[in-house]
């Protein structure tokens, strides 16, 4: 619970990294990666090479001292990076994974334009994320905003026409809402474990209550998807 900042944590990511058939052969970005929860999950059960970056550095610092402490750190690199603007050569990587970013970054043609870039020719972007829906404006603060002016959502259908503006095509897409919002209503209702995301997420349970309420009330939706990078297509 402390090392996922996405919806559903953990089950998310499996299942997100069973979908996109990552590998041990695979060259993984995690891109976005938080403390390297998912790094971690896919280096140690997948025995892939991952490469995990995130703009915060002090995020990157307790993911590199995670990694080394549980015996990762040769499988997986840290580097403090903006995902709009990758460090990494053209077709770098197998599989690019993205989850609960783009919530935050009003450029998203510029987002997975990069994504399309790092990526090899019939390389997967594996996808977990929040999207606008029609029942109305969001209830703050949610765990990505406390003001509108924080949060970028577009609606499932304007982020399905954007990945294929910048070169993807779409393998798989799933609407989640309603199983996730589920799993999260109980999950909460079952209490904070000692350690989670409320250790350094201020007002957590006030933010993960909106996000269950903007779920339920179709003001959100959650999509999960893997998308492939179109081989005669460069963005």
């Amino acid at each position: 619970m402390l090392e996922d900042f996405h919806s559903l944590g953990r089950l998310a990511t499996a299942a997100l990294i069973d979908l996109a058939q990552v590998g041990p052969a695979d060259r993984v970005l995690d891109a976005g990666c938080g403390i390297g929860g998912t790094a971690r999950l896919i280096a140690a059960e997948r025995g892939a090479r991952v490469t995990a970056v995130d703009l915060t550095p002090e995020y990157c610092e307790v993911a590199t001292w995670l990694n080394d402490a549980v015996g990762l750190g040769d499988a997986i690199e840290v580097r403090t990076a903006d995902v709009t603007q990758l460090p990494f050569d053209a077709a770098s990587f197998d599989v690019v994974v993205s989850q609960h970013v783009q919530m935050n970054i009003a450029d998203k043609r510029r987002l997975y334009a990069e994504a399309r870039r790092v990526l090899a020719p019939g390389g997967r972007l594996a996808l977990w994320d929040v999207t606008a829906s029609s029942g109305g404006s969001l209830h703050l603060p949610v765990p990505w905003a406390t003001s509108p002016e924080q949060s970028h959502l577009v609606t499932p259908e304007r982020l399905a026409e954007l990945l294929r503006e910048t070169g993807f095509a779409t393998a798989h897409w799933n609407d989640l809402t309603e199983p996730a919002e589920t799993a999260m209503r109980q999950l909460f209702a079952d209490g904070q474990p000692p350690l989670g995301l409320h250790v350094f997420v201020p007002d957590f349970p006030a933010k993960a209550a909106n996000l269950v309420r903007n779920l339920a009330e179709d003001r959100t939706r959650l999509i999960q998807a893997v998308l492939t990078a179109d081989a005669a297509s460069l963005a």
